[in-house]
């Protein structure tokens, strides 16, 4: 298992939140261009204005729900690994684009690509 850097913070009110080194008042009192204007400056936080890396993701559960296939029918009927399948619809991979482009075609013309895969 892959050990996280979160560390849990038990408390039963605020006062008792260690507070560190953060200047609360200032965040607080801060306007919307400072705060946009010091994410553009974080390199680590981009905001998501500027992540050009974003896209549309394609709800694989939902298209084989439609489909009422399990995860085992799915992934053999379209040529897919199974480990695969399940972890693009866990969101732990998110399928490359060619995957993408395959799955929206599968969503809106599955016949199309059972017909395509057929083998002789």
């Amino acid at each position: 298992m892959k050990k996280s850097n979160i560390t849990t913070i038990t408390a039963n009110s605020l006062e008792e939140v260690p507070q560190g080194k953060t200047d609360w008042r200032r965040i607080d009192t801060m306007t919307e261009e400072e705060a946009h204007q010091n994410a553009l400056n974080d390199p680590d936080a981009p905001p998501l204005s500027q992540k050009k890396d974003l896209q549309p993701t394609v709800d694989i559960k939902l298209i084989r729900a439609k489909l009422g296939m399990t995860q085992q029918e799915f992934a053999k009927t379209f040529h897919l690994s199974l480990a695969t399948l399940r972890d693009w619809e866990q969101r732990r991979v998110r399928p490359d684009q060619a995957a993408r482009t395959l799955l929206r075609v599968i969503e809106r013309n599955p016949e199309a690509v059972r017909n395509a895969l057929k083998i002789a």
